[in-house]
């Protein structure tokens, strides 16, 4: 290529010689430049396919869509309480404030009133039973969104209710044998009763108990729908959502029409985090069945304090676990009870504590384990996806428990950890049944551990701690194994259509949903690269269910897997059929054509692509194709909890050193090495990103983002930015080394990279675990600091004065 390489394109990873999908794949010394020269479109760094627009303020999400004459705006009004009936409404005092233009109710739904996802147990609007503080109970249509909003607010005021005494935490929930489904059990043993005869024989024993709390997902851009009445019944919704095609569906439901009555549109989302994947169906349900009702465009965006109100997080889990293990630490045994908080309905607490059960092991062999899940149904919001569905909350009550174990020996947490790792040949099976048949962790630890100066470093915190009766350093090492598919088998698919237009432009479709993950990015850069031409030649569309039908939610980090490889597939096809063409016209084989830099090489003749794309056109070839994918070889019995659910695993580790004022309780991460492992990058730029970003938003997680509820009323009282902290660029470390380990995927996945989006988030364990290590500080050898997550002052200060009581 003549022109130059901008900067960012140049830095990033190694690039790799091309290949095709028939060859082994082959790794060289080229600079991304010289990739570049090449034709090679992926494993380089690519800036965000909107960066440039993110940055000029000129990316466009719904609100910024020009409003359609005669658009309504759309308010709810909340339930006042948290448990009890919904006697009456007062709704004439409601359409008699100004601007409003109508008011509707559960009755006014014209087909199904549930929006459920997968348990038909979810009220569009409340049908009788309050269930939760902040419930939908009717939506006002104003003709602004500020009358609307007034409107709605009159709900503590007209709504007639009977209380009745809530059920708030996972505890109560389970005490009551209160469940959303029943619950779930994960046994793997030699034989018969062996966990229990190897947790009473083994040299050494741990029972415990423990909590983690639950997480606001706090996607910049809130949740928003707009709905537009089309002819013949249709509706137009756009919607920020990470599952257009659930949206159909659900919406298609409430309004009593077919699926293709119903499209659904979304460019690009302010973040979703899993808080888009299927919550956002009451609002596009709500606003779709309002156009419907009143023949007008209806706009549905919410106020942050009412997206708090009304939607779910991340669940809290609380544990009981008894373990037993050798004098190495090894773990023998190990019983575990899981209760979440899933809230008043089900939504997809299932498949979270589903997760949640087969990532207990992490990256550690377990040889007999029993473990129940339970789902307590409580009234507070229904909690749903958040980035690791479950993962995280499964695997940090093992790293809980390893840190504990190697305290109680008084080992160094790093070789207890070491000795209970998988092994490649044997000790290789999850407790699910599924065979570690990628296992890198050791290596990737021992890399990790001799980059960051762990041993040394953990000896100077020993010696700054011995000096400092205030200020105390801890340190800590964390290693991540994380399953990688949708844990329901027919999710696992995708499909894409690529066109090739007459002059050499490109434009793709796929299933998959952008939320600034860099997923269209990655995507174009697939095309490109199988077509051998520019990304800039390459444009990604919307995502819209007129395109591709049934498509699978952008989650479970598997939107460059399936949707990069469906993408692949159609521009495969294509070039295919380019070759042939070719090869009729200007001599030779169809399989010696070559496509690169934007020419194709065809019998000794270099071509400009666009004018093989108009010689096709010419020749009637086909200059679209539609492309698919389902990934292979997965199976899972959700009643016995065995298979293969996850077609590969992807591996991580991190170091975290903080520092706790121990008058205080405020931590400080000091610094913090990342290794983490995505296979063959397909950009290393926007994986490093995510990594990064992953990291923080888990530290957030585990140390500051704290939920409560009022303990009778059952009210969120952390409702809005003012009283939930999120972490800010103050709270990132002033040293953030991310590296990306080197080694391509076994499994074929697209290009042999590995899903980035949720692994990282497990690495901020070494943050929290950090802090635990200071505070251990605080008190005699082989103490086991009683500390809670998230890690607040508050818990931290509650930690240091039990260890300080010897408690």
């Amino acid at each position: 290529m003549n022109q130059a390489i901008p900067k960012q394109v140049l830095a990033g990873a190694e690039a790799f010689a091309h290949y095709s999908d028939n060859q082994a794949l082959r790794i060289d010394t080229n600079t991304e430049a010289q990739a570049l020269q090449q034709g090679r479109r992926v494993g380089i760094s690519r800036t965000h396919e909107s960066a440039a627009l993110h940055v000029a303020g000129e990316a466009a999400y719904i609100d910024d869509m020009p409003e359609l004459a005669g658009t309504l705006h759309c308010a709810l009004g909340l339930a006042p309480i948290a448990h009890g009936r919904l006697l009456g409404l007062d709704l004439d005092a409601v359409r008699a404030m100004p601007d409003v233009v109508a008011v509707l109710t559960a009755a006014d739904i014209p087909g199904v009133n549930d929006c459920g996802s997968i348990i038909h147990d979810d009220p569009i609007l409340c049908d009788g039973e309050i269930r939760y503080l902040g419930q939908p109970l009717f939506a006002v249509l104003a003709r602004t969104r500020q009358a609307a909003r007034r409107a709605a607010a009159l709900a503590k005021k007209i709504a007639s209710v009977e209380a009745a005494e809530p059920v708030l935490t996972p505890q109560q929930a389970h005490a009551r044998g209160q469940y959303v489904v029943p619950p779930m059990k994960l046994t793997r043993e030699t034989q018969a009763g062996a966990t229990t005869q190897a947790i009473e024989s083994a040299p050494h024993r741990l029972q415990g108990q423990w909590e983690v709390g639950g997480q606001e997902q706090f996607y910049l851009e809130g949740q928003i729908s707009y709905a537009i009445p089309k002819e013949g019944q249709a509706m137009h919704v756009y919607c920020s959502t990470q599952h257009p095609s659930e949206m159909q569906h659900l919406v298609a439901h409430a309004l009593g029409v077919h699926a293709h009555d119903v499209h659904v549109e979304c460019r690009r989302m302010g973040g979703g985090f899993g808080g888009k994947e299927s919550q956002s169906a009451l609002f596009a349900c709500v606003a779709a069945v309002a156009a419907r009702r009143l023949g007008r465009p209806v706009k549905l965006r919410l106020d942050r304090d009412d997206d708090f109100m009304i939607t779910g997080r991340r669940h809290c889990f609380w544990y009981e676990y008894d373990i037993g293990f050798d004098d190495a630490g090894r773990i023998v045994g190990a019983e575990v009870t899981m209760v979440s908080r899933a809230g008043h309905s089900a939504d997809l607490s299932a498949p979270v504590m589903t997760r949640a059960l087969c990532h207990f092991d992490n990256a550690y062999w377990l040889p007999n384990v029993r473990m129940q899940g339970f789902m307590g149904k409580t009234n507070t919001q229904s909690n749903t996806a958040f980035r690791g569905f479950g993962g995280p909350q499964g695997a940090i009550v093992m790293e809980n428990i390893m840190d504990s174990i190697a305290r109680q020996l008084g080992k160094d947490p790093l070789d207890v950890r070491r000795a209970n790792f998988y092994g490649k040949t044997e000790h290789n099976v999850t407790p699910y049944g599924q065979v570690v048949d990628d296992n890198i962790i050791d290596e990737l630890v021992t890399q990790l551990e001799a980059r960051s100066d762990y041993r040394a470093r953990r000896a100077e915190a020993a010696a700054f701690n011995a000096q400092s009766p205030v200020l105390k350093r801890g340190i800590a090492l964390t290693p991540v194994k994380f399953g990688i598919s949708f844990n329901v088998k027919h999710f696992n698919q995708a499909g894409a259509l690529v066109h090739v237009y007459n002059d050499g432009s490109i434009l793709v479709n796929h299933g998959g949903t952008e939320m600034g993950q860099g997923l269209n990015t990655k995507v174009a850069q697939v095309v490109a690269h199988e077509l051998g031409v520019a990304f800039e030649r390459v444009r990604v569309t919307a995502t819209d269910t007129t395109k591709v039908a049934n498509t699978s939610a952008t989650a479970a980090s598997t939107g460059t897997d399936l949707n990069g490889k469906a993408a692949q597939d159609a521009a495969r096809q294509i070039r295919e059929r380019l070759a042939a063409s070719m090869a009729a016209r200007h001599g030779g084989a169809a399989e010696a054509v070559r496509f690169a830099n934007d020419t194709v090489q065809v019998n000794g003749k270099t071509l400009a692509f666009e004018e093989v794309v108009k010689e096709a056109y010419l020749e009637r070839v086909q200059l679209w194709s539609d492309g698919f994918y389902a990934t292979p070889g997965l199976s899972w019995d959700s009643k016995t909890m065995h298979g293969r659910p996850f077609f590969y695993f992807a591996y991580g580790a991190a170091v975290s050193e903080v520092l706790v004022d121990t008058l205080t309780g405020e931590s400080k991460l000091l610094r913090a090495d990342v290794l983490h492992d995505v296979g063959q990058s397909l950009n290393p730029a926007v994986d490093i990103g995510q990594v990064e970003g992953a990291f923080v938003q888990g530290m957030g997680w585990l140390t500051m983002e704290e939920l409560v509820w009022h303990p009778k009323t059952g009210a969120l009282m952390t409702h809005a930015p003012s009283t939930y902290k999120i972490p800010t660029a103050n709270d990132c470390p002033p040293v953030l080394n991310v590296q990306l380990f080197e080694g391509a995927n076994p499994h074929d996945t697209i290009h042999r990279s590995k899903a980035v989006g949720e692994p990282p988030l497990l690495l901020p364990f070494s943050v929290f675990f950090a802090i635990r290590d200071a505070v251990a500080a605080c008190g005699a050898p082989g103490n086991c600091p009683p500390l809670r997550a998230p890690a607040t002052a508050e818990a931290v200060l509650n930690a240091i004065e039990n260890v300080q009581q010897g408690v």
